[in-house]
């Protein structure tokens, strides 16, 4: 067998270096791409922790915000007693200040440990009210009485304070010689207020309310 000529193996030389420069030039294009795979699984990654950081965050106001709004429930102890408790089961009532109208020409009356509404309060002053108001001795359906109750509570160690205007539902009722009997029925919410403009809100609702 006659040796090869110096060309054939010059080609050969020269056609296995090109396969080397192609397999080198895959090899760093291989490269390349698994860099950008794991540079966009880390951005994914992290872009994933971030929306999970953002709707943790997100719920985490929304339950800051749910806490501190107060919706209190009222059921009846008895005719002229209604027991008040917040609709949040974290919520803890401290005390409150509750207002009547001024038509009443009444106190306000605090509270302290025991979230109440007590006939005996307002029971003289609002029959009065209702005389001047012309209103009927006997309740056809429920009366409503506005009243502004600030509330301190507290949720998970935090203090807030709420002031809303509520409606006591109330049935008034005349005996001839025992004079008129109330009745509380419950307890109505009718909105949130600011503290500096809860008597006016409540005489306006009153007014509105003995039209």
């Amino acid at each position: 067998m006659s040796d090869l000529a110096p060309e054939s193996k010059e080609s050969r030389a020269q056609e296995a270096a090109a396969i080397r420069r192609r397999w080198i030039t895959l090899g760093e294009v291989l490269a390349v791409i698994a860099v950008l795979i794991s540079a966009i699984t880390l951005y994914l990654n992290w872009a994933d922790r971030r929306d999970e950081r953002t709707v943790e965050a997100t719920r985490s106001r929304e339950k800051s915000a749910r806490a501190a709004t107060l919706l209190l429930n009222a059921a009846t102890a008895s005719d002229d007693r209604l027991t008040l408790k917040p609709a949040g089961p974290d919520q803890i009532v401290q005390s409150q200040s509750i207002r009547f109208p001024t038509a009443l020409g009444i106190a306000p009356v605090d509270t302290t440990g025991d979230p109440r509404i007590e006939g005996e309060w307002f029971s003289e002053a609002l029959k009065k009210a209702r005389e001047k108001a012309k209103l009927p001795d006997d309740s056809v359906g429920d009366e409503r009485l506005p009243v502004a109750i600030a509330t301190r509570f507290i949720v998970d160690g935090d203090a807030h304070e709420e002031v809303a205007l509520y409606d006591v539902g109330y049935g008034i009722t005349g005996r001839l010689l025992g004079g008129h009997h109330l009745t509380l029925r419950g307890l109505s919410r009718v909105s949130a207020i600011k503290a500096a403009d809860a008597q006016a809100a409540l005489d306006a609702r009153w007014g509105k309310l003995t039209r």
